[in-house]
């Protein structure tokens, strides 16, 4: 299979307490990329210090940033529904403060896309609250490259792929792409990762790998697993992006489970299995 991507992890994923931390787990992983929580850089200034140098030193490139809105609960999926991203009018103020910190954090390292997650973009083109969030994901999305030169990449999951894709045209606004999550797909019960891959593959900058089964009832949580014994079929997400010329970062994510260095280390192992076979 022929496909030109950089594999990295994401650093939260390894919920390191700083830099250093960050770094003890790195050089036991088989990738050289990360993406970066960029929120721990302007909220432990001094733990954080020297992280592009250090990484620096160590091989280590920073593929991308994560951007973090406040007052997230992923408690349930009806939580997250209510608090997730820009939608909450409460933090909307603080939210794009914190956007402003992140963009100077992501300049000073010189990253060049960010991810997040935006929250449930409703399905109802004429849904007011719609509007809203396009309103506010401009302003995200203008601070990020007014600031940084960098992309706005939105996570997916909380809403359908056809959904996303008809909020994207109607926003177009030319840094705004998308980081697809398989797993998101099934943990939200939002549609068949691969299908949803093929309909955002025109918005798709980044990818993140990470596995999961769907829910097994109506407005519960999906299970995330370790990569490779979900739901997702790999070969046919990695047929999909080769197919498509996709060369960007495919960034492991592991949020759940006690063992998730070893977790990655399987998820990069099973990645390099699929990616790494000789084209027929």
């Amino acid at each position: 299979m022929s496909l030109a991507m950089e594999l990295g992890v994401c650093s939260w994923s390894l919920q390191p307490k700083d830099i250093d931390a960050l770094l003890a787990h790195l050089v036991r992983l088989p990738v050289r990329a990360v993406q970066l929580h960029l929120d721990p850089l302007h909220r432990d200034a001094e733990g954080w210090r020297d992280t592009g140098a250090k990484l620096s030193n160590e091989g280590f490139r920073i593929a991308s940033g994560m951007f973090t809105p406040i007052g997230e609960d992923y408690s349930t999926p009806a939580t997250i529904r209510d608090t997730g991203g820009v939608v909450p009018d409460e933090h909307w103020r603080a939210n794009l403060a914190a956007a402003e910190k992140d963009a100077q954090a992501a300049a000073a390292l010189g990253i060049e896309i960010v991810s997040f997650h935006a929250g449930f973009i409703p399905h109802d083109p004429h849904d007011a609250s719609r509007g809203v969030v396009a309103d506010r994901l401009r302003q995200i999305a203008d601070t990020f490259y007014d600031t940084a030169g960098c992309a706005t990449l939105l996570e997916t999951g909380q809403e359908t792929a056809e959904t996303l894709a008809e909020f994207l045209e109607e926003l177009d606004h030319p840094h705004v792409s998308v980081n697809f999550d398989p797993a998101n797909m099934l943990l939200y019960d939002m549609g068949d990762p691969i299908a949803s891959l093929e309909h955002l593959l025109p918005w798709v900058q980044q990818v993140h790998i990470k596995d999961a089964q769907r829910p097994t009832e109506p407005g519960a949580w999906g299970t995330e697993v370790v990569v490779g014994t979900g739901e997702v079929d790999w070969s046919a997400f990695f047929g999909v992006l080769s197919g498509a010329g996709f060369a960007g970062g495919a960034m492991i994510e592991r949020e759940a489970g006690d063992h998730r260095t070893a977790d990655i280390e399987t998820a990069a192992a099973h990645v390099l299995s699929i990616t790494q076979e000789p084209i027929a």
